[in-house]
């Protein structure tokens, strides 16, 4: 009966301890999109673009196809968004966090952008992975 008792201790205490670091994880990852919002709305792509992966084997998919590699996924958003007028105000709306995996996991969420231009909304699904203890964006698609 002790070991019975024992056992389900340690499996309560494995839950816990295992909600606690998903919710850490997802704080983080809050903190990754955050920082995003903030330098977006800044006109400061450069500084956007450090919650990516940044290797060639970054993913970016949108309507125009997919585009591989940091630096090409840079280049297609000074393309895209030239200016501060072009970048606006951010917001997401974060419909879901899942994890995938330990180390993965996977954000649906919607993008809100206001401008003098025009306002630009759509959706997403962003793969973040850790690497080397930081939460970075590994895939992403946008609409």
């Amino acid at each position: 009966m002790k070991k019975i008792v024992l056992l389900l201790c340690i499996i309560c205490a494995s839950n816990s301890f295992s909600q606690t670091t998903v919710e850490d994880d997802i704080k983080e990852i809050n903190k990754v999109l955050k920082k995003q919002r903030i330098a977006w709305s800044n006109n400061n792509l450069e500084e956007y673009m450090e919650g990516y992966w940044k290797s060639d084997s970054l993913k970016f998919y949108s309507t125009h196809g997919v585009i591989y590699g940091w630096y090409d996924t840079l280049e297609r958003y000074q393309k895209a968004y030239p200016t501060e007028a072009h970048t606006g105000k951010l917001s997401f709306k974060i419909n879901d966090i899942t994890q995938i995996s330990d180390a993965a996991y996977y954000v649906l969420g919607e993008y809100h952008i206001k401008r003098d231009m025009g306002n630009a909304d759509g959706i997403f699904m962003l793969i973040f992975k850790k690497i080397n203890g930081e939460w970075k964006i590994i895939v992403d698609t946008s609409t």
